[in-house]
């Protein structure tokens, strides 16, 4: 499935920041993604990413338009075009110089909103019992149910061995 860099990476990003660790460095993961950070998080900036994280995975668990406007609602979003770093003109939510956790908030729920509007079945989270992991289905045919090829094939197996038992 073909995926527009808000409705794509931008909810990639939301299932990425949902299934990482609460310790791991925010800075360091949105760099890794190819996000730009733009300078350090204080407290107060790490803390409501987190908060803002857990309302994430409140979306992919149960993904509802009323979840997704009180997440846009909560932005500073005012969708401005861009060409900065020599880019193609593309969207922005937020403006370049803001808060980098007012940045990730604008961007993930735009993309998840994106993403919805386009097809509320490709945000998901894994049918593994116990698994807490979130994803973004970009399967072809859109009907992916476990968030790793791991995760599929224990479900796979647990039921080959009980209809094996029967």
């Amino acid at each position: 499935m073909h995926l527009n860099p808000y409705g794509g990476s931008a909810a990639e990003l939301a299932a990425l920041l949902v299934n990482s660790r609460r310790d791991a460095d925010p800075i360091a993961l949105l760099a890794d993604f190819g996000y730009r950070p733009l300078g350090p998080l204080d407290a107060g900036q790490l803390d409501a990413l987190r908060r803002w994280t857990d309302r994430l995975e409140a979306v992919f668990r149960a993904p509802s338009i009323a979840l997704l406007n009180a997440l846009l609602a909560e932005t500073t979003s005012r969708p401005y075009i861009s060409t900065h770093d020599g880019r193609a003109p593309h969207l922005h939510y937020a403006l370049e110089d803001a808060p980098l956790d007012e940045r990730v908030k604008a961007y993930t729920a735009a993309g998840l909103a994106t993403l919805f509007c386009e097809d509320p079945g490709r945000i998901g989270f894994c049918a593994r019992p116990g698994c807490p992991l979130v994803f973004v289905d970009t399967s072809r045919n859109g009907r992916r149910r476990f968030c790793s090829t791991r995760c599929s094939t224990r479900v796979h197996v647990a039921e080959h061995r009980s209809r094996a038992v029967r």
